[in-house]
């Protein structure tokens, strides 16, 4: 953690904490009772007023005419900032992000979330976290990033690109960035990329990252699917396409209207549900998922 960020935590700890002892920020930022001493002489002559208490329960703390005004955020407010660090804290745990998680923990009490965010505590997790600090640390110090690729049919290409942008979606992470293998912009799924390593620099073509980004998520074709569901599955499909996209058929079946890109990834979704779901229309839609189905039955055969 840079000093700077260091200092930031620091003053947002003490924001909601009466006091806290040096020894403790020490432990919270893995550095020297000494370095926690400069740091609050630095934040001193930054005008920032911190006064020392000492005694048994002494320590650091802020000057209540300094204190963060708490009217300003409501229960609610604070139990959803909560509910998102919570669960953002099971996705990824590298250090920068568990210290501001921990400030949290310095809050009142009284605040109890009403709600939890839970998800698998997969074991591929910590992998996958050092892989993510890396790439953010290439994009932080404009960095290349090379690793070798396998695409979804099994083929291995090695790959230089500039990183520019990791998105988390659906509980998997991507990598957005410019190849120079292939001199155009292009996202890469972090599970399918390994021997990830740090390549030399690069100057960021910033000017052009947020444009290309936009174009290259709006290439993908999607169709308008029809699907007879099975009530046992009707709540999933809800929750990924809203209540809107599902009717009532009768007691036990609904027709769900949705948009599928028509590819793989679309027909493994609809066979994860197994005879649960029958695709209606269209017809090409139900001939490319056929022919998916049948190569899946020829590896029993």
């Amino acid at each position: 953690m840079k000093k700077i960020e260091r200092l930031i935590s620091i003053v947002m700890i003490l924001l909601q904490k009466e006091v806290v002892s040096a020894s403790e920020f020490s432990r919270l930022f893995h550095v020297t009772k000494r370095t926690i001493q400069r740091d609050m002489e630095a934040l001193s002559y930054a005008n920032i007023p911190i006064y020392a208490k000492y005694g048994a329960e002494g320590g650091y703390a802020l000057m209540d005419e300094y204190k963060f005004d708490k009217r300003l955020l409501n229960q609610k407010d604070i139990e959803n900032i909560l509910i998102a660090l919570g669960g953002f804290e099971q996705l990824i745990t590298n250090q920068e992000i568990q210290t501001t998680i921990l400030i949290k923990g310095m809050t009142s009490a009284n605040i109890s979330p009403k709600l939890d965010v839970t998800f698998y505590d997969w074991k591929g997790r910590s992998q996958i976290d050092e892989d993510v600090l890396l790439i953010k640390q290439a994009m932080e110090n404009n960095w290349l990033v090379k690793f070798e690729y396998v695409d979804s049919i099994g083929n291995i290409t090695s790959r230089v690109v500039e990183p520019y942008k990791m998105h988390l979606r659906e509980m998997h992470w991507y990598l957005f960035g410019y190849s120079l293998e292939r001199e155009d912009y292009r996202t890469f799924k972090l599970t399918r990329m390994t021997n990830i390593n740090k390549g030399g620099f690069f100057i960021p073509r910033t000017d052009k990252v947020l444009e290309a980004e936009k174009q290259h998520n709006e290439q993908q074709d999607l169709v308008n699917v029809q699907l007879l569901i099975d009530v046992s599955v009707r709540d999933q499909f809800i929750e990924r396409y809203g209540k809107n996209a599902v009717n009532k058929r009768n007691s036990e079946s609904y027709l769900a209207t949705i948009e599928l890109p028509m590819n793989p990834f679309a027909y493994q979704f609809l066979a994860g549900f197994g005879n649960k779901v029958k695709i209606i229309k269209p017809k090409a839609f139900i001939a490319e998922y056929l022919k998916f189905l049948e190569d899946t039955v020829k590896l029993y055969k």
